[in-house]
C-alpha cells in the first residue's frame, strides 16, 4: 500500500515549483513552440532532407516520407571505457527494433566520455567535470539537424549521464529513452582492492602486485562494480522514469540486456509516434525530488549535488542544496553498497535491486508516485523487474517483496539509518557537502590543525616524508571548476585511510570533489566560493584548528573574528598548458560554482 505523500517531500516540491515558476514556464513555452511546428523533417528543405538520408539505404524511403519517426541515437561509445565498449553493438540492433514498431533510427552523434579511472590524479582530471557541458553542447549539435522525432541516449558514467540530460532537455520536446550497458560480473572484493592500495601507498607491495589487483578488480565490459557516480547515474535514470523498469543493472553482452536495448528503442518509437510528451515535460520538479531521494536512499555519489542541480536548471528548475539537506533528514537509508558497504551493485541487484528499493520508497510515501515515465504514467512499473519471456523478448514481474541479503539492501522497516548519507556543511569557511553514509559514527565530527595544500602531489609528498602522522585536516585548496576544472581528489583517498587506521583523527576540505566511490575518511567537499571566487577557504594557514561536524552541519576555522576579518585570501595557482587544458579556459571562466551546479552553460 502506498503512503500519502511524506509532508517534506510534498513541502520541498512547492518550495522547488514556487522559486522555479517563471523560469520554468519559459522552458515550458520553448517546448510548446518547438512541438507545435510538427515532425521536424517537414520543416526540412529538399536539399536538406537528401542529405540527412543520403546513406540511409533502405530507409531512404520512409525518411523521405513524414509517417514514421525517426529516432536519433546519441552515443558515448568508445572501445577504451569498459562501460562503454558495450554500447558499440547497440546502434543495428536499435535500427532493427524501430523497424518493428514502424519507425527508423540514425546514429546522430557521438559525445566524447572520459573515464575518471583511467585520469584520476592526472593532468587530465582537470577536463573531468568541464565535459560534462562538452558532452550536453555534443548532443545539441547531435539534434540540430533537425531530423528526428524522438532520441535514444546511449551513456553510462559520471559526467556523461548528465551531459546526455542536459543536451537532451534542449530539445526537451522529444521524447528520451536513456539506454545503459550495465555493470560488469564482480572481481576482487572492494574491501580487498582497498587494503591493497593502502599497502601501496605505504610502500609494503610494489607497482606490479598493485597493478595485479586493479586488473581483476576492473577485469571485463560494463561499468565499474562500486556505487560510485557511474551507478549512481543508472539509479538515477530509473527513479527519474527515464529507463525502461530494471535496466539499469543487468550485466552486458547477456540475452536479456540485448533484449532490453531493443525494448528501449521500440518503446521509443512508440512515443514519438505519439508524440505527446517529450524529456522537458517529463522532468519536472516531482521527477528531481524523486532523483534526490532516490540519491540519499542508496548513499550515492556526491558529485549529483552538483549534477542533479545542473540537469534540473536545463528544465528551468532551481534546486538548491537546502533541497538535499531537507529530504536528507527525512529519507532512511536503504542500501550499503561499497563504499558504504562491502557489497556492490550486483549484489544490490541480486538482493532485490532497484524494484524492491522503489516499492519501499512508494510505500512510504517518498517519492512521488504519479509521474510520467517513458513507460507511462506512474513510478508503479518501476516496481517490477525484467525477464526474458519465452520469445526472447522482455517480460515485467513483479520485484521481491523482500530483500534477498539485509546485510546489502533493507527495507523501511529497518532501515541502516534514519536520515539519508548526505549532510549540508555551513560555516565561516563557506558551504559545502559531505558523504557520511561511507564514514564511520566516531569520524564524523573531527577538530585539529590545519595542513595547507595547494594541490596534490603536495599532500602525497607530505605523507612520504612522515610530515602527516599526527591529527589534522588537510585542506586543500585552488580546486574549484573555475581554478582548474575542479578535479576529483581520489588519489588522496589511501594516505588519508592509512593515517586514520594509525589513529589520527584526519578528514579533507577543499573546493574541489572527491570520487563517489570516495568514503571512510570524513571530507567535506565542494565548499563555496571557492578560492579562485575569493572563498574563504584562502584565508586558512597552516596551524589553525578546524572543526568538521558532520552530525550537526558545520564547517568552521576556529580563529577569532577580528584575526579572520584581517586576513587576505591565497592566490591561487595557474595550471599550466598542456593536456588540452588551455581550450577550457572560457568554460572555467564561465562556470557559476558548485552550489549552482558547477555549469559554464546556464
Amino acid at each position: 500500500m502506498v503512503e500519502p505523500l511524506h509532508p517534506t517531500v510534498a513541502e520541498v516540491t512547492a518550495r522547488i515549483e514556487s522559486r522555479s515558476q517563471d523560469l520554468r514556464a519559459g522552458y515550458l513555452e520553448q517546448l510548446g513552440a518547438a512541438r507545435a511546428q510538427g515532425r521536424a523533417r517537414g520543416r526540412l528543405s529538399c536539399t536538406n532532407l537528401a542529405h540527412g538520408f543520403a546513406a540511409a539505404g533502405s530507409d531512404q524511403p520512409p525518411l523521405a516520407g513524414l509517417q514514421w519517426p525517426n529516432l536519433a541515437i546519441v552515443s558515448a561509445y568508445n572501445d577504451m571505457l569498459s562501460a562503454h565498449q558495450p554500447l558499440g553493438a547497440y546502434p543495428e540492433l536499435i535500427k532493427a527494433a524501430a523497424r518493428e514498431v514502424t519507425a527508423t533510427a540514425q546514429f546522430a552523434g557521438g559525445v566524447p566520455a572520459m573515464c575518471d579511472g583511467v585520469t584520476q590524479g592526472q593532468p587530465g582530471m582537470e577536463l573531468s567535470l568541464l565535459s560534462r557541458d562538452v558532452i550536453a553542447m555534443a548532443t545539441a549539435i547531435a539534434l540540430s539537424h533537425d531530423m528526428f522525432d524522438g532520441t535514444l541516449a546511449l551513456g553510462v558514467c559520471d559526467k556523461i549521464v548528465p551531459g546526455l540530460v542536459i543536451g537532451a532537455l534542449s530539445y526537451g520536446h522529444l521524447p528520451t529513452v536513456f539506454v545503459p550497458a550495465g555493470p560488469m560480473t564482480s572481481g576482487l572484493a572492494n574491501d580487498e582492492k582497498a587494503r591493497i592500495r593502502q599497502q601501496f601507498a605505504e610502500g609494503k607491495i610494489g607497482r606490479a602486485e598493485l597493478l595485479e589487483a586493479e586488473s581483476r578488480a576492473y577485469h571485463g565490459p560494463g561499468t565499474c562494480t562500486f556505487y560510485g557516480t557511474a551507478n549512481s547515474n543508472q539509479m538515477l535514470m530509473e527513479v527519474m522514469g527515464l529507463h525502461l523498469p530494471g535496466t539499469a543493472f543487468v550485466n552486458p553482452n547477456t540475452p536479456l540486456r540485448d533484449a532490453l536495448t531493443a525494448e528501449a528503442a521500440r518503446q521509443c518509437g512508440r512515443l514519438a509516434h505519439a508524440a505527446e510528451r517529450g524529456i522537458g515535460d517529463m522532468l519536472d520538479a516531482r521527477a528531481f525530488v524523486n532523483a534526490i531521494v532516490g540519491l540519499l536512499a542508496t548513499g550515492g555519489s556526491t558529485n549529483h549535488t552538483l549534477h542533479l542541480v545542473a540537469m534540473a536548471r536545463a528544465a528551468g528548475l532551481i534546486v538548491t542544496w537546502d533541497d538535499f539537506g531537507a529530504l536528507s533528514a527525512v529519507t532512511p537509508s536503504l542500501a550499503k553498497i561499497y563504499p558504504n558497504g562491502s557489497a556492490d551493485v550486483n549484489h544490490f541487484h541480486a538482493a532485490g535491486g532497484m524494484g524492491f528499493l522503489m516499492a519501499e520508497l512508494l510505500r512510504g510515501g517518498l517519492l512521488h508516485p504519479d509521474v510520467e515515465t517513458v513507460v507511462g504514467s506512474g513510478l508503479s512499473a518501476y516496481t517490477r523487474e525484467p525477464r526474458l519471456a519465452e520469445d526472447g523478448r522482455v517480460e515485467w514481474v513483479d520485484a521481491p517483496a523482500q530483500s534477498g541479503d539485509t546485510d546489502v539492501l533493507r527495507g523501511l522497516d529497518n532501515p541502516f539509518a534514519p536520515t539519508g548519507g548526505l549532510r549540508v556543511l555551513d560555516g565561516n569557511l563557506g558551504r559545502g557537502v559531505i558523504k557520511v553514509s561511507a564514514v564511520k559514527p566516531e569520524h564524523r565530527v573531527i577538530e585539529a590543525p590545519a595542513m595547507v595544500f595547494e594541490d596534490q602531489q603536495a599532500l602525497i609528498d607530505a605523507f612520504q616524508a612522515g610530515r602527516m602522522n599526527h591529527d589534522l585536516v588537510a585542506v586543500v585548496r585552488g580546486q574549484g571548476p573555475k581554478a582548474n576544472g575542479m578535479p576529483e581528489l581520489h588519489k588522496l583517498t589511501p594516505q588519508l585511510g592509512v593515517l586514520q587506521d594509525r589513529g589520527f583523527k584526519v578528514a579533507l576540505v577543499t573546493d574541489g570533489r572527491m570520487s563517489g566511490a570516495s568514503g571512510k575518511v570524513p571530507a567535506a567537499i565542494h565548499v563555496t566560493p571557492e578560492v579562485a571566487d575569493g572563498g574563504p577557504l584562502g584565508k586558512v594557514r597552516d596551524g589553525d584548528v578546524i572543526r568538521l561536524d558532520g552530525e550537526r552541519g558545520t564547517l568552521e576555522a576556529q580563529v577569532s573574528a577580528s584575526v579572520w576579518a584581517m586576513r587576505e585570501v591565497a592566490a591561487v595557482p595557474t595550471s599550466p598548458p598542456g593536456y588540452g587544458r588551455e581550450l577550457f579556459s572560457a568554460l572555467r571562466a564561465a562556470n557559476n560554482g558548485a552550489e549552482a551546479g558547477a555549469a559554464s552553460l546556464f
